[in-house]
């Protein structure tokens, strides 16, 4: 039976494109790989993950198109972070607050996350050395 090679992007649909890379890139530090506008008329950003080959897809549709109402807990991206007390000190640096967390979990590692723009949450993972 064929089988995928890897997964390549995840897309989340928004209302505002900038708002959301800006997000993303001011709070977690990545970086925009690319942009365009598909075959539909939808902007979309690419937005590179450290340590990752796969992107994260940013798409806000055309004017005219049905408003993002995002379900509470439908779904997140979640990242690790080395040191999740002095990571979530740099993001109230930046003016970013954890929404929950930090907990420990079962296995021993400590999560917390930060509401991103649109509902979307983002989970940050300190794993256990």
């Amino acid at each position: 039976m064929p089988a995928v090679k890897k997964l390549l992007h995840t897309r989340m649909r928004v209302n505002d494109l900038e708002r959301t890379v800006k997000f993303y890139q001011d709070a977690l530090g990545l970086t925009v790989s690319r942009r365009h506008t598909s075959p539909r008329g939808a902007q979309l950003a690419f937005l590179a993950t450290p340590g990752s080959d796969e992107e994260i897809e940013i798409c806000q549709m055309p004017p005219g198109a049905p408003p993002v109402q995002v379900q509470p807990d439908l779904m997140h991206l979640a990242f690790a972070v080395d040191d999740l007390e002095k990571f979530a000190a740099e993001l109230t640096k930046k003016g970013f607050a954890l929404s929950d967390g930090p907990t420990v979990t079962g296995s021993g590692s400590t999560i917390a996350f930060i509401d991103a723009p649109e509902g979307y949450e983002v989970e940050l993972i300190e794993r256990t050395k």
